[in-house]
């Protein structure tokens, strides 16, 4: 283990309790003693699926609240009030179904259709490019149209991403030190899926799926100096994707100086509205409703910056509570992994940590870019955006999460998987 891997086990081994056992959590009524019983231990991380829910139904109000005035704009005029709370919560709904199937499912279930998911994800991508199959909105193509909803493949692409990549490293566990055969084919796979986004063009995506598979390698133990050289590599052709664009670039320019008479009515418009959204908002916030910024000034308040619309009317307070809420979440996810590869099932605890590195990476964008400290990039706020799509697939990859927390606690007590 390297130097790097080593201090990242230091720093969430501080939320194992201190014990000879396993570093296993069974919550208030754990007991590391063959006398606890199934019933009483044999459960899921409660305290994990109430800030789940805490984020979904928080971000549902915002969306009504950042929405419920969009049908005074003549381009919704056609819309009712509750128009996107309807189609957000049926949204939620479906997925809180699909999650609840999602957990029944095995970790081993999930191992053997893990590369048959990733490749669908390919296909879907592929799809979505075809004039007659995808949907195009502002110059990007990335949807396909199912009539009464629009499906994202970007978004199922993240999740197969972490399936595959921990399937991936289990399959290529003992060739870690060799860096063409351990690393390249997943490179190169990784490569394709990277290529359908930029064609769309989402390199928000992009940046996310890239994350995911670097973390899962960092965590699968890959020699260091594989990971170091990946990465560098990674960053150079990032660079280099903006430096020959002249949209991104212009993202960038926009980001330096958003203030600008010409970037302020141009590429930094939401981010110069998002800051002043946040500014009004202060230390406690206008209050539920009281948002100025979402009647019309502020562009996609319901998707890409509602964090604004929480600065705004929850001021500091709101925007730090969300932050410690999505700090939590993640430490969590990544724990539940440690306890998995504890228990030497390591495929499900990469899954558990690669679900923790999407959410935590794609949060800490959102905010960055609604706080200005990032440049404008269109990645939504997991669990909280509008967006049938994202809730779907972040529902269904924490009940997948919460399937290895049962499962770790399972084994504790001697049972089976």
């Amino acid at each position: 283990m390297s130097a790097a891997q080593a201090l990242w086990s230091r720093w969430f081994k501080s939320a194992t309790p201190e014990s000879d056992a396993l570093p296993v959590r069974l919550g208030r009524r754990a007991s590391f003693s063959t006398g606890t019983s199934a019933n009483q231990a044999t459960s899921f991380d409660h305290p994990l699926l109430a800030v789940v829910l805490i984020l979904v139904v928080w971000g549902a109000v915002m969306v009504y609240s950042a929405t419920i005035a969009m049908p005074d704009n003549p381009r919704f005029a056609n819309y009712t009030h509750n128009y996107f709370l309807v189609r957000h919560t049926a949204s939620v709904a479906i997925a809180l179904v699909a999650a609840l199937i999602a957990f029944q499912v095995p970790l081993e279930t999930w191992e053997r259709i893990a590369p048959m998911l990733f490749i669908a994800s390919l296909v879907l991508l592929l799809a979505v490019l075809l004039p007659f199959i995808g949907k195009g909105v502002n110059g990007a193509r990335r949807w396909i149209s199912l009539g009464v909803t629009n499906f994202q493949p970007s978004e199922l692409a993240k999740f197969s991403a972490v399936l595959y990549a921990a399937g991936y490293m289990v399959r290529k566990i003992e060739l870690k030190e060799d860096f063409i055969r351990a690393v390249w084919p997943m490179a190169a796979a990784v490569g394709i899926m990277g290529s359908l986004l930029l064609a769309e063009p989402d390199m928000g995506a992009f940046m996310v799926i890239a994350v995911i598979a670097m973390g899962i390698l960092f965590l699968g133990g890959v020699n260091a100096r594989m990971f170091f050289l990946i990465s560098s590599v990674l960053v150079a052709a990032f660079a280099l994707m903006i430096a020959f664009n002249d949209y991104r670039r212009a993202r960038i320019f926009a980001y330096l100086d958003p203030w600008s008479g010409h970037n302020a009515l141009g590429k930094g418009y939401q981010l110069t509205h998002s800051l002043i959204a946040i500014g009004r908002g202060e230390i406690f916030g206008v209050g539920l409703g009281g948002s100025v910024e979402k009647l019309h000034w502020l562009p996609e308040a319901h998707t890409d910056f509602l964090l604004a619309v929480i600065g705004e009317e929850f001021g500091l307070v709101g925007v730090l509570l969300l932050l410690g809420l999505f700090l939590w979440l993640t430490r969590r996810l990544i724990h539940i992994g440690r306890q998995a590869v504890a228990l030497d099932r390591v495929f499900a605890g990469l899954v558990a940590q690669g679900v923790g590195i999407w959410m935590g990476f794609q949060a800490f964008i959102n905010m960055g870019v609604n706080l200005g400290a990032l440049p404008t990039k269109g990645l939504t706020l997991p669990l909280m955006s509008y967006g049938g799509s994202a809730i779907l697939i972040n529902l269904i990859a924490l009940a997948v999460v919460l399937r290895v927390d049962y499962e770790n606690r399972q084994l504790m007590q001697g049972g089976r998987a």
